[in-house]
């Protein structure tokens, strides 16, 4: 493994996931003023809470450059930080706005856009040494909310856990090894608060959950 590819953060070129970069390229060639690459966490490393998504979204955080930020999961989650006292300032869609986290830090399991938003599980298992070292990296982290199964597989897979000894369900929660508690939920998607797979009241229920985690254990 090279010496680029054990950082933190991926370079904004990075190659490791071939289908990924060429996806990349042909954005860049579509649209040469959007972000177009790696998109970094948001939120100081000094975090108690860690919010993992799974990936940026096309026209979201793959062109604007900060996680959930232009799309309609980022209206739902930052809504929702911002009523848990875990955001302050005023969001709007995009990344020179007032909004600022407050003991919370945003990441995604692969930083980089994947066709149809769906990455690989080669793709997933490629860039989760950048999860694990951002979470190393963390030295106040307590807690964890995943959106998402892929995201709680890959929080679980940065830490050395077994999937099959830690369940995802929306709003469960796993004290693991170390003390570290991840807690669940479906992800804030245009899709699934369509169909009522999650509603706002079970989002912030689940974000309730994580905050408390974070500073109650």
């Amino acid at each position: 493994m090279s010496a680029s590819a054990e950082t933190c953060h991926p370079t904004t070129d990075c190659r490791l996931c071939p289908r990924l970069a060429e996806f990349r390229d042909a954005n860049r060639q579509a649209h040469a003023d959007w972000h177009n690459a790696p998109v970094p966490n948001f939120g100081d490393a000094t975090a108690e809470l860690l919010i993992v998504g799974l990936a940026p979204g096309l026209q979201g955080a793959n062109r604007t450059g900060r996680p959930f930020t232009g799309d309609y999961a980022g209206d739902l989650l930052y809504e929702t930080l911002l009523a848990a006292g875990l955001a302050t300032g005023i969001y709007e869609r995009r990344p020179d706005d007032t909004l600022a986290l407050q003991h919370c830090r945003i990441i995604n399991a692969v930083r980089c856009v994947p066709p149809q938003n769906k990455p690989t599980p080669a793709e997933i298992k490629t860039c989760n040494r950048f999860l694990l070292r951002d979470m190393a990296a963390m030295p106040r982290l307590r807690s964890v909310l995943a959106l998402g199964s892929i995201a709680h597989d890959a929080v679980l897979a940065a830490n050395g856990h077994k999937k099959s000894a830690y369940r995802f369900a929306h709003a469960a929660q796993h004290h693991l090894p170390g003390g570290l508690v991840l807690t669940d939920s479906y992800h804030c998607s245009r899709y699934n608060t369509n169909t009522n797979r999650l509603t706002p009241e079970m989002f912030r229920h689940a974000v309730a959950l994580a905050k408390q985690a974070a500073f109650h254990h």
